[in-house]
């Protein structure tokens, strides 16, 4: 996987957090620097540790699922990007903002908004990515997402939330046909 599809499927995972920082900015009256600090390392670092735990998971059986790796890269992609989208267009009222930054409130909320980074890491290792560049990357542009989505948030309110998810589901799907079309028509 070459750097510009890490960086897109990095902003495509950030988009979750994006949108949940989008809420912990609603939800304080007055912005400190801490939060910031809190809600980008929580979310990004989350966001860099899954993927790392489903390539090493991924990475065991790899070998096995060598013939049909691109499926299920491609069905992985299309399932979380997917149901970001039908969060993103579904009617379902909005979270209730909270502004509890505990550890075990950041806790929670990180690891909700990195479950898909999870899968993304197990199609890393069917595809044979370099991880350590990728989960840097995925941190890093969720750790700026993270920050930049807390001070829409604090400043615009609720309006950008849904968008982000919906822009996310799209890029996922995206990478998760191109990789599927790379591996079936380009190498036939």
């Amino acid at each position: 996987m070459e750097l510009i599809e890490i960086l897109i499927i990095a902003i495509g995972l950030s988009m979750d957090a994006f949108a949940v920082s989008i809420g912990k900015g609603l939800s304080v009256a007055k912005s400190k620097l801490s939060y910031y600090i809190k809600v980008g390392l929580w979310f990004g670092g989350f966001q860099a540790l899954m993927p790392l735990i489903g390539y090493l998971l991924g990475y065991s059986f790899a070998d096995a699922v060598a013939d049909f790796d691109h499926w299920i890269a491609f069905a992985l992609l299309a399932i979380i990007g997917g149901n970001m989208i039908k969060e993103a267009v579904g009617n379902k009222e909005d979270e209730e903002n909270n502004a509890d930054f505990s550890i075990k409130a950041l806790f929670i909320l990180a690891v909700a908004t990195s479950i898909d980074a999870l899968a993304a890491g197990i199609s890393f290792a069917f595809l044979k990515t370099d991880i350590i560049s990728s989960i840097t990357i995925i941190g890093i542009t969720t750790f700026l997402f993270s920050i930049v989505g807390f001070k829409i948030g604090n400043i615009f309110g609720n309006r950008y939330k849904k968008k982000a998810e919906l822009v996310g589901g799209v890029i996922l799907i995206t990478i998760g046909l191109k990789i599927l079309i790379e591996h079936t028509i380009l190498n036939l």
